[in-house]
């Protein structure tokens, strides 16, 4: 499923972008829509079994409780978040030489941000909004790299950061099994980063990896330079875990903030696993579990993971003037990203053979 199925033809990429044959094109979109069914199925299945478990009114009695101030509060700080994201993706694709001003990386990174609202899973607006990019600079594949890269410092910075925090912060007891899961995350991450440079001389030595690996070159073999990209989505963590400490100050819970610090990060991680979209059920679930070990009841935990949804859903709306207002910057000719080519290589070499 792509980003620009769900938006007017003036939005979306031309047909020629992405060169592939007829017959692998539709395999993929039924492979790719199969998935997602399976995913949302599972994702939905888990939320309704929560909630069918436990006292609904109880629950929707808190979240009538909440402070609108607070509420609103939690919200503008997920918004600034997001921005300092946007400031997060600018260092990293000036790394691959995309210039541009923070104006256009702001924008840019609402609109997948208001994508997300209507795509279920990061891919259509992390799509979307490297279109912009690579469009506006006419250098796709450098573009696409860096929303890669900015996604995947951003998951790297959240291993460490949770497996950090499960060993510092003691306030809450996290059982054997997550504390090591956590900290076999972070360990492993930590080896990737620092192993990335030889992989990269590694592979670039193999031919029918160079186009393939080009982009990202610049991020593998320059982990130092990676520093105030890891710093910010350090930060980015921290402004996450203060939004969700304001709700819960809005419900009247009595936890501390770094409470939060610890559960926000091992949570997401829970939630960045592959098997729902979007982490859907995965944070609830995860929420029951572990912020009860704070001694928060159960209802208390869905009504944060709600109001939690629902702040991150108006924030995401907050996308739509950028949408609005930001044209689909054209192009005549669309260089596609460097994976594809070397997929379609690669399918008419067994085609030839």
């Amino acid at each position: 499923m792509t980003a620009g199925d769900n938006f007017p033809a003036v939005n979306r990429p031309e047909a020629a972008a992405l060169p592939s044959s007829p017959a692998l094109g539709r395999s993929q979109r039924v492979r790719a829509w199969f998935v997602f069914a399976i995913k949302l199925a599972a994702g939905i299945s888990l939320v309704a079994f929560l909630l069918w478990h436990y006292n609904l009114r109880s629950t929707f009695q808190l979240i009538r409780r909440e402070r609108p101030i607070l509420f609103l509060a939690a919200v503008a700080l997920y918004v600034a978040s997001q921005g300092m994201s946007a400031f997060r993706w600018q260092l990293l694709a000036g790394l691959n030489g995309i210039p541009g001003g923070y104006s256009d990386y702001l924008a840019y990174y609402f609109i997948g941000m208001f994508t997300n609202v209507f795509v279920p899973g990061l891919v259509g607006g992390d799509a979307l909004r490297a279109l912009y990019l690579g469009r506006r600079h006419k250098l796709i594949g450098q573009a696409f790299a860096s929303v890669m890269a900015d996604r995947g410092i951003g998951l790297l910075t959240l291993f460490w950061l949770a497996a950090t925090a499960a060993l510092c912060i003691t306030r809450v007891r996290l059982p054997v099994s997550v504390l090591r899961v956590t900290l076999a995350a972070g360990a492993i991450s930590l080896l990737a980063y620092l192993a990335a440079p030889l992989l990269a001389n590694w592979l670039s030595r193999k031919s029918r990896f160079n186009r393939l690996l080009a982009p990202m070159v610049p991020y593998m073999c320059r982990p130092i330079a990676l520093a105030p990209a890891i710093g910010l989505s350090a930060l980015l963590q921290l402004s996450l875990a203060a939004c969700q400490y304001l709700l819960g100050i809005g419900l009247g819970l009595d936890i501390a903030l770094t409470t939060f610090v610890l559960i926000v990060p091992i949570t997401n991680v829970i939630a960045s696993l592959p098997i729902t979209i979007n982490g859907l059920g995965m944070r609830e679930a995860s929420y029951l579990v572990l912020l009860g070990m704070a001694g928060v009841s159960k209802e208390q935990a869905v009504a944060l993971s709600v109001l939690y949804f629902a702040a991150t859903l108006i924030g995401g709306f907050t996308g739509v003037v950028a949408f609005i207002v930001t044209p689909m910057p054209r192009s005549e000719v669309i260089e596609p990203p460097p994976w594809e080519n070397s997929r379609e290589r690669q399918t008419s070499s067994t085609s030839m053979e």
